[in-house]
């Protein structure tokens, strides 16, 4: 462990605090002018960029490339993944069931319940989900060696990049790092599968560095606080690793690090289709490197609509919290949340967050395994009360959203309702809510991209129809 309370001699110390001050003061005149001249765009942008919903029914494109019925359209082949949420009923019709999430031909629930006690599972489903078989006995030990072997970062790059402008939105720091890396990489842009299994390995095994040193940094300069950096056992799991190098006294009990590590696995991957995913994809099309691809997808994770739901679902229940004074009363519940589907309170978007997913219909699986988990969690914690309120949202929200919306299919808790709790008893701080998302995605960014180099060979260029009016 190195504690570091001023990472630089003074002088440098000095340099940097001038440094972000001239920052902030170029900010200002630049802002002031900008925003100046965007105020009054922003009108003429609106009225030439809108494109009525009549054009997209008059000439059949789907918006987000989802149909009516929130189906997707069908943009490529994978063997990595499926998700099942409906099944075909007698006469052939859609009908919705509980969801299922397989990674390469296992059902998740099965590869969790099948983890041996005392094992963590994070390692041993990444190398299914980037190889496509598990592995034996000694493929695993390896596996595991290699990962832990690769926990390290160039030298002084967490001074010199990390430390440095550091920044409250993690994700947008560790992007940046995953572009610096590549100009330590002299094979950075060299073709092959081999070159680019190392690529992915080295970010699996180094992402729980980059965020949680990018939030050790925003925590000290911004926040005033000592920063502590601790170095990554190499035989310890991703999940226990993870908390070591986050807590300054490096501890952590075996429950944290298991709930942790099931977080992991059922955020490691979810089909070629979801936004991340599929701009991993898309870019790799095209012909770029490893970096330039992971970072393109951390850009598209970091979005609310995305890697940042269980964010939303945190600002929600801190709301529900502090507004319902009785939170065993289920009647109570049930008002505030009618009025928060009425877009009375809270943000006044009509919305109950973590509630219903994109592709499930009657449930999600990864939230039915978590909760067990979360249970537990809450025992321990003795968030027994919480536990409850949340369990009586379950219970009432899927009504209410049935009372106030038509929908196609069964509305139920997805993953993220749960996981920002969980994170939260885990004493993580919110700024690396979505960080957690994007080390446990990157494993199935990875597979994607090695699938999309070996198989597939073609840029993926979809079209959109012009319904611009020629002027002259």
């Amino acid at each position: 462990m190195i504690f570091i309370k001023y990472p630089f001699p003074k002088l440098n110390i000095l340099r940097f605090i001038f440094l972000i001050k001239r920052k902030g003061e170029w900010m200002t005149k630049s802002n002031n002018l900008l925003a100046d001249y965007a105020a009054k765009k922003q009108d003429i942008c609106i009225k030439n960029d809108t494109i009525s919903d009549s054009l997209f029914r008059e000439y059949g494109v789907n918006r987000g490339l989802r149909d009516v019925n929130g189906k997707g359209v069908l943009t490529g082949l994978t063997n990595i993944s499926e998700i099942v949420s409906f099944k075909t009923g007698e006469d052939g019709s859609s009908v919705p069931c509980d969801g299922q999430l397989w990674y390469r031909g296992y059902n998740v629930k099965t590869l969790t319940n099948n983890l041996r006690p005392g094992e963590f599972g994070f390692e041993k489903i990444a190398y299914l989900l980037l190889f496509g078989q598990l592995p034996s006995e000694s493929e695993l030990a390896e596996f595991t060696e290699v990962l832990g072997r690769s926990r390290t970062l160039p030298t002084n790059f967490t001074r010199d990049v990390i430390m440095k402008a550091p920044s409250k939105d993690i994700m947008n720091s560790m992007t940046r790092s995953i572009l610096t890396l590549a100009s330590y990489d002299p094979l950075v842009a060299k073709a092959g599968i081999d070159n680019n299994i190392r690529q992915c390995l080295s970010l699996v095994a180094i992402f729980p560095m980059l965020a949680v040193y990018g939030y050790h940094a925003y925590n000290h300069y911004e926040n005033d606080q000592s920063m502590y950096i601790h170095r990554p056992d190499p035989k310890l799991s991703t999940a226990e690793n993870f908390l070591r190098m986050l807590r300054a006294d490096n501890q952590y009990t075996e429950l944290e690090a298991r709930v942790l590590d099931m977080a992991l696995i059922l955020h490691m991957e979810h089909g070629g289709g979801n936004n991340s995913t599929f701009t991993t994809r898309v870019v790799t099309s095209a012909g770029t490197d490893t970096y330039s691809a992971i970072a393109a997808a951390m850009s598209s994770l970091k979005g609310p609509k995305h890697g940042g739901a269980n964010i939303k679902v945190m600002e929600m229940m801190q709301d529900i919290r502090s507004h319902v004074k009785d939170w065993d009363d289920e009647d109570e519940v049930r008002a505030y949340l009618r009025k928060m589907m009425d877009g009375e309170v809270f943000d006044h978007k009509g919305l109950i967050y973590g509630m219903g997913h994109a592709v499930y219909s009657l449930s999600d699986l990864r939230e039915r395994i978590f909760r067990g988990y979360v249970e537990k969690l809450s025992v321990a914690k003795n968030r027994d009360k919480e536990m409850n309120l949340y369990n009586t949202i379950e219970k009432v929200a899927p009504e209410i959203i049935a009372e106030k919306r038509h929908i196609f299919k069964g509305v139920s808790p997805n993953v993220d309702f749960y996981s920002g709790f969980v994170y939260e008893m885990l004493g993580i701080p919110m700024e690396l809510y979505t960080p957690l998302f994007a080390i446990a995605r990157i494993v199935g960014w990875s597979a994607h991209r090695l699938e999309e180099i070996v198989g597939m060979n073609k840029i993926i260029r979809p079209a959109y129809k012009s319904v611009m009016k020629e002027i002259e």
